[in-house]
């Protein structure tokens, strides 16, 4: 561990600003202001607007655009600064960290600290890292062409994207930590293997909920209506059927439900099967910090719900999604071979 410190330093590092990007990210969304920046410029764009004229050049091509002229053509230009504020933000903690990846990475390269197999896996965490910066580029420009919202397909890709790579960095720090691992347990690895699928899809359709505004309905818990589960007629909005639980609101919000009984119940079974073999220290910690992280974010979403997603507790919740997988990698790091 002691030459790869430096290294290791760097992927944690790009680790925590990952973090503080979806933490922005999710301000960004739950504000509204990821359409407050209507091009985008990769150098010049660092720098905000510096004066009045520069700040009614920026509102003007803002005026051009679906958001302003069908939701918010009431706001003044101190309305557009404080959503232009967090886009900005946003992008650029996102140059930040390209940054902070690349010159690194090129010393490391230079100073010949990375062998064969860290290389390779550096080579695909930087390609990662572009491909979030393009999602990103993507997902903003379908809210600029018809209509004021961005496809909740392209923000599903752009969030879990940013979440795969802080995992995929984590675990590629976590191969320098502890070098030497014992045989995996093959079938708990494989437990680990379908809880962590299980959770990337309820990932994925929290997104969607994000993304289609579908948590400020059927705010009641534990039934998504008084009384019931969901009147069918509300519920069967679109042909083929397939399409509600992925484009309808209530279809997608059900999804995103029940699915989070799901991943309880197998996290649960997975503390209940580690109790029954041999565990090391760091094995235990994993799946104990499995067990409190998912029991927290199951009542998190809960209480968004119900409250009709506040920010606070909406952001909240988005933290505690990601502090799960990274739980959820390092488990399953400690268990495979």
């Amino acid at each position: 561990m002691k030459e790869n410190k430096s290294v290791i330093y760097w992927l944690l590092t790009g680790c925590i600003l990952i973090f503080i990007m979806v933490l922005v990210g999710g301000i960004t969304r739950l504000t509204h202001s990821g359409l407050s920046i209507s091009n985008y410029k990769l150098i010049s764009g660092t720098i905000p607007p510096l004066n009045s004229q520069e700040w009614q050049e920026a509102f003007d091509l803002y005026k051009q655009y679906p958001e302003y002229q069908k939701l918010n053509y009431h706001f003044t230009i101190d309305d557009f600064k404080s959503i232009f504020f967090w886009e900005w933000l946003h992008r650029f903690i996102g140059r930040f960290i390209g940054i902070v990846f690349i010159i690194p990475f090129s010393f490391f390269l230079i100073k010949k600290k990375l062998n064969k197999t860290t290389l390779k896996k550096c080579i695909i965490l930087l390609g990662l890292g572009a491909f979030q910066g393009f999602l990103g580029w993507y997902m903003v420009k379908s809210g600029l062409i018809d209509r004021p919202d961005v496809s909740h397909y392209r923000l599903a890709a752009h969030l879990i994207t940013a979440f795969i790579t802080c995992a995929y960095s984590f675990w590629v720090a976590l191969d320098l930590i502890f070098p030497e691992r014992k045989p995996a347990v093959l079938e708990f690895k494989k437990l680990l293997r379908v809880a962590l699928f299980l959770l990337i899809t309820q990932i994925i359709w929290g997104a969607f909920v994000a993304g289609l505004d579908a948590g400020f309905i059927h705010n009641h818990w534990p039934l998504m209506s008084e009384g019931k589960l969901i009147h069918k007629t509300v519920f069967i909005e679109q042909t083929p059927v397939i399409k509600n639980f992925i484009e309808g609101k209530s279809g997608v919000q059900f999804i995103h439900r029940y699915l989070a009984y799901i991943v309880v119940a197998i996290i649960l079974y997975i503390a209940y099967k580690a109790k029954k073999i041999n565990t090391t220290a760091m094995q235990k910690k994993g799946v104990n910090f499995l067990v409190g992280l998912v029991v927290l974010q199951f009542i998190l979403g809960v209480l968004t719900l119900v409250l009709a997603v506040p920010l606070w507790l909406g952001i909240t919740h988005q933290i505690v999604a990601f502090l799960l997988l990274g739980a959820m990698t390092f488990t399953l790091h400690r268990f495979s071979k």
